[in-house]
């Protein structure tokens, strides 16, 4: 019986194998040579696919031709559900490209025909695209819209289209002049390095202009008449995005330029030659959004027509085949005042060092100006610069200790020097000897003394530190500013000499500029100011800090990270308006009876000041950080120096003459 069953069953076996076979139409196979045929469009590369009627190389090379114009493009080609009826198989091929910013969706239908075993593409140009006729390839043609602007406050036109010249040699002008000779020339006139533009020059094409310099049209000293006494020289007008002045909040706006060939290449697309793009700052931040969209045009026409025959057809011989409209950019507002900038920066014109200016306004928290002065080579110190702050934060010692139980009028003892685990403290230089002994708290904040705020470390926690740095604004986020920041860092954790260091603003304590001017706005509005510049950041699709943008260190060297903890979400304990008066009482005695006394001359309502001297570096004596920080109705500025002496001596007046003339 079991040897029966055993016969029985390879005989169903048989049975079910032969009618397996008989049910196998081919339809696996085809699906296979369907799947490689899309593999390949996929790639732009069907050498390797077996055609009917045409020889696979061939065929790889009319589809290149084709596809020229796409190059570096390539799509994303999938099959759909095949049809079969015999030797004959039907795929429709769905291809996806990336245009520029544009999806060209299209779905091309390919034939494939059984031969010798073999599944044979059938080749015909409309597997390529729709109704893509032989002799025809694929054009391509994009419209970019004119770079939007980036506004200041009342709407201001801060940066915008301004006239240019682009000074160079038309080489078709040069005649039988010496190309190296006129290449040096007007190298000469213009200023840039002779040798690397007769190298450019001597490069370029019969038919290039190579151009030399771009030239703000207004207040340009090299004149047209000049430029034609150069055999070849030439001047075209342009139009460029331009701030008012080649150095006006040049860190934190960037430029703009046609993108070079290593942007073109990192934009995965998106840019192309002739683009113009953003570099660094705001420009480079929100360049998405100031460049808008490409308007977009795929069509097939016949190859090898000249231009005379296209001007002669209808459409120039075009067939259109995809197209996406033009959207214009969308500009960047900002709260930056034209008048308030410039001010800022022509204060810091003649400083050597790194320096910094910012300006902010405490009931908004929009920033008004944030400078950067020449020193600084190109960084933005203003806003992402971290420095010792120096005594500008014993702002934040005195909010602790108020929140001991101290007030303004409490005594506390000043000391010429003070030692804490061998290291020994001592006030600034020409600290005046009427302040020390057993002074008021209101007079040791007026005259900085450094020994009365280290010996409150005992009943003042690195943590109740950092607690009232935060109450102040700063060491937190600031989701409203719109641009890359730092707002400073207060570890939450040090003891002995580091405790003691962060009591007059060192050790790793850390603020930028902007950090300091919120500090002071803060207690100028009775409550943390929250910073704004970019007022429409929600209308860029991401606002990541400017790619390689270094932050310098409490050295003043610059790193490509920062590691500053980071910052708290927001403060936990906000200053009070009774906090914040008493702090605004002792910020108005440094200008009443401490050192800060130039500014009580400064018109309109009273000031109230702190300054700051933060030594670094190794050196003996130590270069030191130059701060001060003032409010001055509903305006509070901070002004610092990287290598500066003293905050009094250096900072102060520079801060005087900005609130001055700000009015």
């Amino acid at each position: 019986m079991g040897n029966f069953q055993k016969l029985s069953l390879a005989l169903v076996g048989l049975i079910i194998g032969g009618s397996l076979v008989a049910c196998d139409d081919g339809r696996a196979s085809a699906q296979d040579a369907a799947k490689q045929l899309a593999s390949a469009m996929t790639a732009l590369d069907v050498g390797s696919v077996a055609f009917e009627g045409k020889d696979s190389a061939a065929a790889n090379e009319q589809l290149k031709e084709v596809f020229q114009a796409l190059d570096p493009a390539k799509p994303a080609v999938e099959t759909g559900e095949l049809t079969l009826e015999k030797d004959t198989a039907t795929v429709p091929l769905n291809y996806s490209w990336k245009i520029g910013s544009g999806e060209w969706k299209y779905t091309a239908s390919a034939e494939l025909k059984k031969s010798g075993g073999k599944w044979l593409t059938v080749w015909k140009p409309a597997l390529l695209a729709p109704e893509l006729a032989e002799g025809e390839v694929i054009g391509a043609g994009a419209q970019s819209p004119q770079r939007a602007d980036i506004l200041g406050a009342g709407d201001a036109k801060l940066v915008t289209y301004r006239p240019v010249v682009n000074v160079g040699i038309d080489k078709p002008k040069l005649g039988s002049a010496d190309p190296a000779a006129s290449a040096t020339k007007l190298a000469q006139l213009v200023g840039v390095d002779p040798a690397a533009y007769t190298q450019q020059v001597q490069a370029a094409g019969p038919a290039a202009f190579v151009t030399a310099i771009t030239l703000r049209q207004d207040g340009r000293t090299i004149t047209d008449e000049q430029i034609a006494q150069i055999p070849g020289a030439s001047s075209i007008a342009d139009l460029l995005p331009l701030a008012p002045t080649r150095t006006f909040a040049r860190a934190l706006l960037g430029t703009a330029a046609e993108a070079n060939a290593e942007q073109i290449e990192k934009s995965g697309g998106t840019l192309k030659a002739g683009d113009t793009t953003g570099t660094g700052g705001l420009q480079q931040q929100y360049d998405a959004q100031l460049r808008g969209t490409d308007g977009i045009q795929v069509y097939a026409e016949k190859a090898g027509l000249s231009a005379d025959e296209k001007q002669a057809l209808p459409n120039k011989g075009r067939r259109i085949l995809f197209q996406a409209d033009m959207k214009p950019g969308t500009p960047v507002k900002t709260t930056l005042d034209p008048r308030l900038q410039q001010l800022a920066e022509d204060v810091l014109a003649e400083v050597g060092p790194a320096s910094a200016i910012v300006a902010l306004r405490p009931s908004s928290g929009a920033v008004l100006a944030a400078a950067s002065g020449p020193g600084s080579n190109g960084y933005n110190a203003a806003l992402l610069g971290q420095y010792a702050p120096g005594s500008t934060f014993k702002m934040v010692d005195s909010l602790a200790m108020i929140r001991n139980g101290l007030t303004p009028d409490s005594k506390v003892e000043c000391t010429p020097t003070l030692t804490v685990d061998g290291r020994t403290f001592k006030n600034a230089e020409g600290y005046p000897e009427s302040s020390l002994g057993s002074v008021t708290l209101r007079d040791a904040f007026a005259h900085s003394c450094n020994t009365a705020f280290i010996a409150a470390r005992d009943t003042v926690s690195q943590a109740q530190l950092e607690s009232a740095a935060t109450s102040l604004g700063v060491a937190v986020e600031a989701p409203g500013l719109g641009a890359a920041a730092f707002l400073g860092s207060v570890p939450g954790e040090a003891e002995g000499t580091e405790h003691a260091a962060s009591m007059i603003g060192q050790g790793k304590v850390l603020l930028s500029p902007l950090a300091a001017a919120v500090m002071a706005g803060s207690v100028a509005k009775g409550s943390p100011v929250s910073p704004v510049l970019v007022l429409n950041a929600e209308a860029n699709s991401g606002t990541a800090a400017p790619e390689g943008s270094g932050t310098p260190t409490a050295d003043g060297t610059s790193s490509s990270s920062s590691t500053a903890p980071a910052p708290a979400k927001a403060a936990e304990k906000p200053v009070t308006a009774a906090e914040a008066a008493a702090l605004a009482d002792m910020m108005r005695a440094v200008v009443t009876s401490g050192h800060a006394g130039f500014l009580a001359s400064v018109p309109g309502e009273p000031v109230g000041a702190k300054t700051g001297t933060a030594e670094f570096g190794n050196e003996n004596p130590p270069k030191t950080h130059a701060w001060i920080v003032a409010v001055h109705g509903d305006l509070a500025v901070a002004v610092f120096v990287e290598e500066g002496g003293l905050g009094a001596t250096t900072s102060g007046p520079l801060l005087k003459n900005f609130l001055v003339a700000a009015g």
